[in-house]
């Protein structure tokens, strides 16, 4: 029986843990919309601050290869006038 109760106190300390982190992110969520708010407050448009820390988050290749793809597909679709650079060039250039 011993073996159970060591079991059980086991699963009853990892739950707790889970527990207390959950709570913990829930409370970093809530400073982090804070912060958003304050931001927003302060003239700063939240909705591109978070893309701003999403593209922060990503490898500086990964990035240009996205912006770069972006720039192709508003280019195709004319939303956006040609700068007349050769995106392939630039591409075939990152990849070096």
């Amino acid at each position: 029986m011993a073996d159970g109760d060591a079991a059980q106190e086991r699963l009853r300390s990892f739950i707790e843990r889970i527990e207390r982190l959950e709570e913990e992110r829930a409370e970093l969520g809530a400073d982090i919309k804070e912060v958003f708010s304050e931001a927003k407050g302060t003239g700063f448009d939240p909705k591109i601050m978070r893309q701003v820390i999403r593209l922060r988050k990503m490898e500086d290749s990964d990035r240009q290869e996205q912006e770069m793809l972006l720039d192709t597909y508003l280019i195709a679709l004319g939303m956006v006038q040609s700068s007349g650079i050769d995106t392939a060039e630039i591409a075939a250039a990152a990849a070096e």
